[in-house]
């Protein structure tokens, strides 16, 4: 059998020769190389995703348990939220895979998310149940949706879920400044018919963006993406959750009573 150190043999017209005294250039050559190959970097896998989903939405969850028991107030709510929003932004726009900064975000918006419950559930008992069993059957239902491919994640359907989801996002920014010289802003936030349209339609929204993280997930394994990324998926993945929970928490909070 041919070696495939070329120190010890080569192969010349289909015929084995052994080398002869090596020169000082090969010796130096031989004394250069690295002496093993650096290991090959492993391919992510769905058990990847599932794993640090579990591990970044799970510390979201213990974060806003945390605020909720200590009751941590408006402020603390305010500073999570802008902490958690700039990492948010920082991890998207790069498309960091540091833990750590994935991490950052679940504990600095989990406090957001915690303080924002507690205030929620205090005017309207049981509502943050609901809503947490809200997000879970939106959350089966878009797998399952995805799974039997009954929507299809095409690029016009990426396209659009973008432009709708930049959409409600640039609406909230509109009622938010309204709303310092016009009371309710806009009325996309106070009740009403407007408010449950939006809130519905980024309900919906917030789903069709399930697929888009499902979609992104299947592809990365398909296409052998390093392990590391599965933290950028599960770090999608929370974001989405987080974003339907907090729609469908304000939705139901319209049809509650306060008494």
């Amino acid at each position: 059998m041919e070696s495939k150190n070329p120190v010890f043999s080569r192969q010349t017209n289909g015929r084995q020769q052994a080398w002869g005294t090596p020169t000082p250039e090969q010796l130096r050559g031989m004394y250069d190389a690295p002496s093993y190959a650096p290991p090959a970097q492993r391919a992510m896998t769905i058990d990847d995703v599932v794993v640090r989903g579990f591990i970044t939405l799970g510390t979201l969850v213990v974060s806003a348990a945390v605020a909720w028991a200590l009751n941590l107030g408006v402020a603390a709510m305010a500073i999570g939220a802008i902490v958690g929003l700039v990492l948010a932004l920082i991890v998207s726009f790069k498309q960091s895979t540091n833990p750590a900064l994935i991490l950052g975000y679940s504990v600095a918006y989990g406090v957001a998310v915690g303080v924002a419950s507690h205030i929620y559930n205090d005017l309207y008992s049981g509502v943050v149940f609901q809503a947490v069993v809200g997000t879970a059957l939106a959350f089966g239902a878009m797998l399952t949706v995805y799974a039997l491919r009954i929507v299809r994640v095409t690029p016009k359907f990426t396209k659009f879920v973008v432009a709708a989801g930049l959409g409600l996002m640039g609406l909230v920014l509109v009622n938010w400044v309204a709303s310092f010289f016009i009371a309710d802003g806009i009325g996309i936030r106070s009740g009403g018919l407007m408010a449950y349209g939006f809130s519905i339609a980024a309900i919906l929204v917030g789903c069709f963006f399930l697929l888009l993280d499902f979609d992104s997930i299947e592809q990365g394994v398909r296409a052998g993406a390093p392990e590391k990324y599965s933290w950028l998926m599960a770090f999608g993945l929370t974001v989405t959750l987080v974003w339907i929970y907090l729609e469908i928490l304000r939705f139901l909070s319209y049809f509650t009573s306060n008494d």
